[in-house]
């Protein structure tokens, strides 16, 4: 049904649960931790975040249709449709491809979940979603 790969799919669900784990810049840098200064800033999240960046241009280099599939399919897990739903969603995600794809999608929250969902919705077995990943 997807002409997205599925271990595509997998590897950005990947990716963005370890964007949604991290938290906010809240580290004062005068202040210092006892035993490493940075020992929490993989957790942070920061402009030019490596995760983001690499997110950002693995969705960047989606077809137009597989960048549709992808925003369709998290709107099906998001909004808990139903299979049959998914056709009308990614027409009206092809109407959109002119918006910022990689920049509407990581500024959703659970974003990895939302994709999960849909791809359970449409019939996809996530049970060894890692295993897929790229």
């Amino acid at each position: 049904m997807l002409s997205l790969p599925l271990s595509t799919v997998a590897w950005i669900i990947m990716k963005a649960r370890a964007f949604d784990v991290k938290d906010a810049d809240t580290l004062d840098r005068t202040e210092t931790l006892d035993d490493d200064p940075d020992a929490m800033d993989v957790l942070e999240d920061r402009a030019g975040d490596p995760v983001e960046q690499e997110l950002e241009s693995w969705i960047a280099d989606l077809t137009d249709t597989q960048r549709a599939e992808l925003v369709a399919l998290f709107w099906l897990g998001r909004d808990n449709g139903e299979k049959e739903d998914f056709p009308t969603l990614l027409s009206e995600a092809r109407g959109n491809l002119d918006k910022p794809t990689a920049s509407y999608l990581l500024g959703s929250p659970m974003l990895g979940d939302w994709l999960e969902e849909g791809l359970e919705i449409l019939g996809y077995d996530t049970s060894e979603l890692e295993s897929e990943a790229v």
